[in-house]
């Protein structure tokens, strides 16, 4: 990536022969660290093949905080204006929007210019479904089933791991590989690589089952319902991230947070020492990411599919 001044706050840079006009490079967007929109062009630019691989083919919902973080943020489905050109889109039903509107216009993200064009606007938080669309924009079936866990009150990482190492187990014995991916907030996802083949009422139907035998098993510590009072001092694991109106931060993808992190890939040996993990800043993801490579291979798009779900 090049670039040249084009004019008051204004650089003109050339990413993979595209031309965008990135404004205020110097604009703190973390202010508890100093963090420009510059040094997250830097991450971003770092990570880019794993996180492309993440975005590949689906819809993107975005989070955007235009002043930085700790100022007004807001979700955004459809393509802004100035779309450039060359950003692939594909429009799909959206029953039940707040805006009223039957159909919506998202961006498919898919090289190193679409991720520039993103951090101009600060959209610091990028979210995905669990399924793809097609080249022609038929949606697919899920490809990937996600395990969200959420700690309560009383909660951490610490109590994630035990319950992530526990579902792992689980997931194992129905011939599923699970990878943890720590969120950048507070809690952490699980990600198994599916057959691609059922639709997402049979995935969420199959994380709900594993949700409530969790919960049966470790009632002291998991809880598979949302309901608030029930979830101090628990990890809610969050079966509902599977419904496909749902979508989940996407893996490398930075949080919109006090501190400048990032949905970390984790390996298992990590969250076998749960009292030294924690969320992992911008800069140690980029390095990570340089001496271990993407351990997410096997989620990407060219991975071999995954095997089906019990659905019994």
């Amino acid at each position: 990536m090049t670039g040249t001044s084009g004019g008051h706050d204004e650089t003109v840079v050339d990413v993979e022969g595209r031309h965008l006009r990135l404004r205020r490079l110097e604009k703190v967007l973390y202010p508890s660290t100093g963090t420009t929109k510059a040094e997250l062009l830097t991450y971003v630019s770092s990570v880019a093949p794993a996180l492309l691989a993440q975005l590949a083919d689906r819809p993107l919902t975005r989070k955007r905080w235009p002043d930085g973080v700790g100022k007004n943020s807001f979700f955004e489905k459809n393509v802004p204006r100035g779309l450039p050109d060359w950003v692939r889109t594909v429009e799909l039903d959206a029953p039940g929007s707040t805006k009223d509107r039957e159909r919506v216009r998202y961006p498919l993200i898919d090289d190193l210019a679409g991720l520039v064009w993103l951090v101009n606007l600060a959209a610091l938080e990028l979210h995905v479904p669990q399924w793809r669309v097609g080249p022609r924009g038929g949606v697919h079936h899920p490809d990937r089933l996600v395990i969200d866990l959420d700690p309560g009150e009383g909660t951490g990482l610490a109590e994630c791991a035990e319950v992530a190492l526990a579902v792992r187990e689980r997931l194992d014995a129905d011939g599923l590989e699970c990878h943890p991916v720590t969120s950048g907030s507070k809690g952490m996802q699980l990600y198994a690589k599916v057959s691609g083949t059922q639709d997402a009422d049979v995935l969420r139907s199959y994380a709900h089952r594993l949700a409530r035998e969790m919960e049966r098993d470790r009632p002291e510590l998991v809880v598979s319902r949302m309901t608030k009072v029930l979830r101090g001092g628990r990890v809610l694991l969050d079966w509902s991230q599977n419904n496909s109106a749902k979508t989940t931060i996407a893996p490398y993808s930075p949080r919109g947070r006090e501190r400048p992190c990032a949905a970390a890939p984790r390996t298992w040996a990590e969250l076998a020492d749960p009292g030294s993990l924690r969320q992992v800043s911008l800069d140690e993801v980029a390095a990570r990411y340089l001496s271990d490579g993407d351990l997410l291979t096997h989620l990407g798009p060219d991975a071999e599919p995954g095997p089906r779900v019990p659905t019994s």
